[in-house]
Order: C-alpha cells, then structure tokens, then sequence
C-alpha cells in the first residue's frame, strides 16, 4: 500500500496549506483554493490515518523503538478511523509486550478487543495475546475464555491458526498439571490425617 513519509507529509501540509492561504491573502482566492484544498486533503487524511502503516511496517522489522516513536507523532488515537485505531492499540501492545509491561499490553488489547478489526484473523490474534497474557498470570479462567472466543472464529492465516491449536494444547496440559497437583495434595493432607498422633521418635545419638 502506497504511503507518503510522514516528515514529508507534514512538509506537504505547511506548503500547500499555509503558502494556499498566503497567496489568497496576496492575490485573491483565485487558484489558491487548490493548494488549501490539496493541504486539507493532505490533513485529513494524517488526522484519520496517523503513522499506523509506518509504524506497523517498523514492527515488522523488530524496530519497536522505532515504532514506538512513529506512532507518538499520531495525532490522538480517538481521531482515527476505527480500524486504524484498533490497529493503533495493537501494535502499541505489541510493543509493550516486547518491553515486559504486560498489564499495560492487556489493557492495549482489550481496547483493540472492543473496536471494528477488519477480519477473524486480526481478532484471533488479539484474543489469542489476551489468553497468553492471562495464563503468565495463571487467571486460567479469563485465559480459557479467550482461547474459546479464538477458537470459535473463522482464521484463515495457517500460522495463525496454528498457534490457538497449540496454545489449546498447552492449556489443557495445564489443566492436567494443576489437577494432578490438586489430588496430590488432597491425598497428602488425607495422609497426614490418618498418621497416629504419638510421640516422634528421637533419632539415635551418636
């Protein structure tokens, strides 16, 4: 998709809108209407779009300091159109996820979460980060319902779905683990229960 640089956008911006505007202050409205025009257009478009392409090309690369950057010259997330907003929020999750801050990353894509995302598959990958998240913090029962609301969408990225089958596996091999550890401990306290309450036996001295 055809992007323009957004330091060359902004130069874009002031030329056409404020030279538009100076020559029809010097000459009359005249042909001036077009480059005000051409600069509104030019605005508009940075205003609903933001820096998310830019951005989101950045990540791609594991720039994500880069991308960070990029995306703090978006002019206010609530402006943008809302599938780039949500496009916004994930890749700002991304990025905090790669910076360790998880409850900051879950807050990020649970907002994503509640926007328009154009298909199953960015909506699965946004679930499925929202179960991983929650499952490093053993909420295993937010974890799973994520993981159903993954499951149940139609994803047609193989790599992608892949990766909600095997976290499927892993949750349910956690499962198997917590409640192997449960009955163990259960049998352990029913043991010390049934153990006689006399005295210890001293050990002998040497």
């Amino acid at each position: 998709m055809f992007s323009i640089n957004i330091y060359l956008k902004f130069a874009l911006i002031a030329i056409f809108l404020g030279g538009g505007i100076l020559l029809s202050f010097i000459y009359g409205i005249g042909y001036s209407w077009i480059l005000i025009l051409i600069g509104l257009i030019l605005l508009a478009t940075y205003i609903l779009l933001g820096t998310v392409q830019s951005a989101a090309q950045m990540v791609q690369t594991m720039d994500f300091e880069g991308a960070e950057k990029r995306l703090n010259l978006t002019l206010s997330p609530k402006y943008l159109y809302v599938t780039n907003r949500a496009f916004y929020y994930i890749i700002k999750g991304s990025i905090a996820m790669n910076g360790n801050r998880h409850d900051e990353a879950e807050a990020l894509f649970q907002k994503a979460n509640t926007l328009n995302l154009p298909s199953d598959n960015e909506r699965g990958m946004v679930l499925l980060q929202l179960a991983g998240l929650n499952a490093n913090k053993q909420k295993w029962t937010a974890a799973k319902n994520y993981y159903r609301e993954a499951s149940k969408l139609n994803i047609t990225e193989p790599q992608l779905k892949e990766q909600v089958d095997m976290f499927g596996k892993q949750l349910k091999q956690a499962g198997a683990t917590k409640g192997a550890q449960g009955m163990m401990g259960r049998s352990g306290s029913r043991g010390r229960q049934m153990m006689p309450g006399g005295k210890r036996r001293r050990p002998k001295m040497r």
